[in-house]
């Protein structure tokens, strides 16, 4: 075989078993992604929650006159 062929070939090569590393990266990557999304909203309902009910403490405290 040509070597200018056998070299073309390995770089051919090279360059599917990189696109396949970088869809398999790309895919775990919106995997993450999707997870820290859900656990961003999880976490904006808990902070909603909170921020509620220690508006409902403020409201019950008494106000002092100075």
């Amino acid at each position: 075989m040509d070597p200018e062929l056998s070299a073309l070939e390995a770089k051919v090569e090279q360059a599917i078993a990189q696109l396949k590393q970088l869809r398999e990266e790309g895919r775990e990557l919106r995997q993450q992604l999707a997870a820290r999304t859900d656990e961003n909203a999880r976490l904006a309902e808990k902070l909603a929650a909170a921020k509620a009910r220690i508006e409902a403490l403020l409201k019950q405290i008494p106000e002092t006159e100075a």
